[in-house]
C-alpha cells in the first residue's frame, strides 16, 4: 500500500510539540495540536491555543511566514480524540514520563485508524516499553522520531525503531523526513538517550568536570571548545545556557539512572556546580542568567567559586593562539590537542575522554560510525564528529598517547590500527568510506538527490578555475558555477568566472546551475576592494569593475540556456544580484535573502535596484498606477529588508511566484539541476522589454517619504541622501512619468550613483566600520 502523510495529529503543545506543528506547517502539513483541558479554564483549548499562537513570538522565528500558522488547528485530549482518526501520523510531544505515555498510547490506539503511524518524541526513553501492551498492529506502526528543539532550524532527526517497528515503516518515515521536512536522518538503536544526547552530554558532563579540576573560567572553556574546535560559538557553556540546565540534568540523570557499568553511571553524576545553580534557578537564557549573565549592553561570567558574576576574561594560551592562526581545522585541532599549556592539557582531556567514550560504545547505540558521526553534527552543530575529529588529530599518534596515559583503547580500535589502516575514514576519487564495526571499509553511499561538489571536483570534473570561482560539470549537460573566494565575496575573479561560464555554457551545455556549498552562499561584493580604491580616488577603477559586474549579470540573463540560481543562509547584496538574472531561483527554505547595501553607505550597484523594481512591476495590472509598487520596492531597498526564509523572500518581492524552495538543503543543487534539465529542451531567452518608469512625480513621492523618516528620527541625514540617490534610480530619473526606458539606462543611473555614494566620507566611514566591526554603522 502506498503511504502519504495528509495530516498530523501533535499530542502536546508546549515549546516542542508547538515547534513540530510550525514546522510541519511551514511544508504545508495541516496538523492538529492537541493537549490536556486546564483545570478550571473557561476555554477547553486554551493550552493548545497558547501553544500555537506563542510561534508568532518566538525569535529566531518558527515560522517561514506568519500565514502558515493557518495550518495548525487546535483541540484537546478530551473532546478532540476522536478526531485522531483523521490523520495519517500521531506524534507524541508529553512530559518524559513512562507511565504518561504508555496512558496515552492505550487512548489513542482506541481511535487510530489502522495502519496509522505513531511516534514518540522521546529525548530518551525506551520505544520498547512504551509499546508494551499494545496490540502488534500498533507496535509495527510505532517508532521514536526524536526531533531537536528549534525543530524548524535543527537537523537532526533520530529515528529509533521499537523491537517490532516494520522495516518499511522506519523506512517510509525516514524518506518523508528528509524529503518533505528537510531533516537529516539518524538510525538509532532503543538505548538511553540514543545517539546524540548520549555522547554529546558525555561530552559536556566531561568539560564541566575538567573545568572544575583545572581551575578554568566557563569563558576560558568557551574560547577553546568553540570554532577553533569546529564546534559552534556557543562551545560549552553558551549552549548550556541555550538549553537550558534543567533541561541537561534531567537527559545527564536518565542517562546515570538506565545505565549499568559503574564507571559510565559514575560519570554522569551531576557535578555540584550545576546541583547549586539550578537550585538558585540560575538555569539559563529563560531565567535571565546561567553561565552567563547580561547586564545592559555587558555579559558577564559566572565565577565557580564565589558564584557570583564577573566580567568576562580572555584565556592566555600559546596554544591557543597558535592554533588560531593555522588554516585548516585539522590544524587547529592538533594544535590545540598536542600543546604544552593548560589549555592545551584541557581540551586533550575533553577530547580524549569523549572519543573514547564514543568509541566504547558505538556498537551499542548505533550500526555504524557514520550514524554517531552525523547525530553530534546534525543535532549539536559541531563541524566534525568524533570520529571524524579522531581523525583529525590522528588516530595512531591519539591511541598511543592515550595507552601511555594509562587509558583503555576498545580493541576494534586497536585492530583497525593492527591491520594497517590509518583512519576511521578514507576517500579516493571523490569517493568517502568508513570503518565498519566488523574489520571493513565500507563505501558511503549517498542519496542521488545529494551532488557534492568537492566530489565531483576530485572526480576532475571542473571545467575552469580560477581564485575566486569554478565552473564544474555537474552531468547531464548541466554545469555549476561555484563561488570560493573568501566569504564567496564578489571580486573581478568571480566577474571573469561569470563571463567565462556564459560564453562556454552557451557552446557546450544545456543549462547552468549557480551554487556553492560554503557556509554562506554569498554575503555581497569585496567591500575591502571598493573602500581602498574609493580611498585611493581610483574612481575609473571603480566604475570598470561596477560595469563589468552589471555586464557579467545581463550576460546571465540574457544567455541563451536555462540558468537557475540556488542560495541559502546568507544571500545579501551582490549576492542577491547574482541570484535576480537567473531565470529560476531554487532557494533552499532557510534563505535570508536582500538587498543591504545601505548598511554600508551604498545602494545595489549590479542590477539590485532594476531589476527588483522589474519584480514589481510586472504584477501590477495593466494600466494601473505603478507608485505602490515602486514605493514597496523603495522601501525594501533603503531599508535593507532581508527575508527570514524562502518564504518571506517571495513575500518581499525578491523572489517570483514561480520559483521554488527545497526544504531539505542537502538536496538544493539537484534541485537546481532538475529545474535547469525540465526547461532545457525548449528554452526560449528572455526579450529585452522597455521598462516605463514613474519619473519626476514618483522621485517626489519616495523623496518625500525618506524625509518624513528623518524628520521623525527614523534615519540619519546620510540614510537620505542615499534613500533619495535609491529613489532617483527607481524612478528613472528626473524624466516625465510614464517614459519607457532601457535596462542599461537604469543600469547607468545605478552605476553614477553607486560611485558618488564611494566618494562620501560618510560612507567610507561605514565601509569601514563593517570590515572592522562586522556589523553596519549608522552615522
Amino acid at each position: 500500500m502506498e503511504r502519504k502523510i495528509r495530516k498530523v495529529a501533535v499530542i502536546g503543545a508546549g515549546v516542542m510539540g508547538a515547534g513540530i506543528a510550525a514546522h510541519l506547517a511551514n511544508v504545508g502539513v495541516p496538523s492538529l495540536l492537541l493537549d490536556i483541558v486546564p483545570e478550571g479554564a473557561t476555554d477547553r483549548n486554551a493550552l493548545a491555543i497558547r501553544g500555537r499562537d506563542s510561534l508568532l513570538k518566538q525569535k529566531p522565528a518558527a515560522l517561514y511566514s506568519p500565514q502558515n500558522l493557518a495550518y495548525i488547528e487546535v483541540g484537546n485530549l478530551e473532546d478532540d480524540l476522536h478526531r485522531l482518526s483523521e490523520v495519517d501520523w500521531v506524534i507524541e510531544v508529553v512530559v518524559e514520563n513512562l507511565a504518561v505515555k504508555q496512558s496515552l498510547f492505550e487512548k489513542l490506539e482506541t481511535v487510530v485508524r489502522p495502519g496509522t503511524i505513531v511516534s514518540s518524541n522521546t529525548s530518551g526513553l525506551s520505544i520498547g516499553a512504551m509499546a508494551a501492551g499494545r496490540s502488534e498492529s500498533f507496535r509495527t506502526h510505532f517508532l521514536g522520531t526524536h526531533f531537536f528543539n528549534p525543530p524548524r532550524y535543527m537537523k537532526l532527526l533520530e529515528i529509533i525503531p521499537g523491537p517490532d517497528t516494520a522495516p518499511d515503516v522506519v523506512e517510509f518515515m525516514a524518506a518523508f523526513a528528509e524529503k518533505r521536512l528537510g531533516k537529516g536522518v539518524v538510525y538509532c538503536k532503543d538505548t538511553v538517550n540514543f545517539i546524540a544526547n548520549r555522547i554529546g552530554t558525555y561530552g559536556l558532563m566531561v568539560t564541566v568536570q575538567e573545568m572544575v579540576k583545572r581551575g578554568l573560567g566557563v569563558d576560558e572553556v568557551d574560547a577553546l571548545t568553540g570554532p577553533v574546535i569546529g564546534r559552534p560559538k556557543s562551545a560549552t557553556f553558551r549552549t548550556l545556557d541555550i538549553v537550558g540546565l534543567d533541561t541537561f540534568v534531567h537527559v545527564a540523570t536518565n542517562c546515570h539512572h538506565a545505565v549499568t557499568d559503574l564507571a559510565e553511571k559514575e560519570a554522569f553524576v551531576i557535578p555540584d556546580l550545576i546541583e547549586q545553580m539550578v537550585k538558585r534557578g540560575m538555569i539559563g537564557q529563560k531565567a535571565k542568567g546561567g553561565f552567563f549573565k547580561k547586564e545592559g549592553k555587558e555579559i558577564l561570567a559566572l565565577d565557580c567559586e564565589t558564584m557570583e558574576y564577573r566580567p568576562r576574561r580572555k584565556l592566555k594560551s600559546s596554544s591557543l593562539e597558535a592554533a588560531k592562526l593555522q588554516k585548516s581545522l585539522k590544524e587547529k585541532v592538533r594544535t590545540l590537542a598536542y600543546g604544552k599549556d593548560q589549555a592545551s592539557e584541557f581540551l586533550w582531556s575533553v577530547l580524549k575522554r569523549t572519543l573514547l567514550y564514543a568509541a566504547e560504545r558505538a556498537d551499542e547505540i548505533a550500526d555504524d560510525i557514520v550514524n554517531i558521526d552525523r547525530a553530534l553534527k546534525w543535532g549539536f552543530n559541531w563541524e566534525t564528529g568524533p570520529f571524524e575529529t579522531w581523525d583529525l588529530i590522528g588516530v595512531a599518534k591519539s591511541v598511543e598517547r592515550m595507552e601511555a596515559e594509562g587509558d583503555r583503547v576498545p580493541q576494534w580500535v586497536k585492530d583497525l590500527l593492527a591491520s594497517g589502516k590509518k583512519s576511521f575514514y578514507q576517500e579516493e576519487s571523490g569517493q568517502r568510506s568508513f570503518y565498519a564495526l566488523r574489520g571493513e571499509y565500507v563505501g558511503l553511499e549517498e542519496q542521488k538527490e545529494i551532488l557534492d561538489l568537492a566530489a565531483l571536483k576530485a572526480q576532475n570534473r571542473v571545467i575552469k578555475q580560477n581564485s575566486g570561482a569554478s565552473l564544474i560539470d555537474l552531468g547531464d549537460g548541466v554545469a555549476a558555477l561555484e563561488f570560493h573566494s573568501l566569504n564567496q565575496a564578489i571580486g573581478t575573479d568571480i566577474i571573469q568566472m561569470m563571463f567565462y561560464a556564459a560564453e562556454e555554457v552557451s557552446r557546450n551545455y544545456k543549462g547552468l546551475v549557480i551554487g556553492n556549498q560554503a557556509k554562506n552562499f554569498c554575503v555581497g561584493a569585496n567591500l575591502m576592494m571598493i573602500l581602498m580604491e574609493a580611498q585611493d580616488d581610483n574612481w575609473e577603477e571603480i566604475d570598470l569593475v561596477v560595469r563589468q559586474f552589471q555586464r557579467a549579470t545581463m550576460a546571465i540573463k540574457y544567455l541563451d540556456k536555462p540558468v537557475v540560481a540556488a542560495p541559502f543562509q546568507m544571500t545579501l547584496g551582490g549576492g542577491a544580484e547574482v541570484c535576480f538574472p537567473a531565470d529560476r531561483i531554487q532557494g533552499a527554505a532557510e534563505t535570508y535573502f536582500g538587498l543591504v547595501e545601505v548598511g554600508v553607505g551604498l545602494l545595489p550597484g549590479g542590477g539590485g535596484n532594476k531589476e527588483l523594481l522589474l519584480r514589481a512591476i510586472e504584477n501590477a495590472p495593466a494600466g494601473a498606477d505603478l507608485q505602490p509598487y515602486v514605493n514597496r520596492v523603495f522601501e525594501t531597498i533603503a531599508m535593507a529588508k532581508v527575508s527570514t526564509s524562502f518564504v518571506e523572500a517571495q513575500e518581499l518581492g525578491y523572489f517570483r511566484r514561480e520559483d521554488r524552495m527545497t526544504v531539505n538543503g542537502d538536496y538544493l543543487l539537484y534541485d537546481a539541476k532538475q529545474a535547469v534539465l525540465t526547461m532545457a529542451d525548449d528554452y526560449r531567452p528572455p526579450v529585452p522589454k522597455k521598462i516605463k518608469v514613474v519619473g519626476e512625480a514618483g522621485f517626489a513621492v519616495m523623496k518625500l517619504g525618506a524625509r518624513q523618516l528623518h524628520l521623525s528620527g527614523y534615519a540619519s541625514a546620510h540614510d537620505v541622501k542615499i534613500a533619495e540617490k535609491i529613489a532617483n534610480v527607481l524612478a528613472g530619473g528626473r524624466i516625465a512619468a510614464g517614459t519607457e526606458v532601457t535596462e542599461q539606462y537604469l543600469l547607468d543611473l545605478e552605476r553614477e550613483a553607486f560611485l558618488s555614494l564611494c566618494g562620501e566620507p560618510l560612507t567610507q566611514q561605514r565601509m569601514q566600520h563593517m570590515l572592522t566591526k562586522g556589523k553596519p554603522l549608522r552615522n
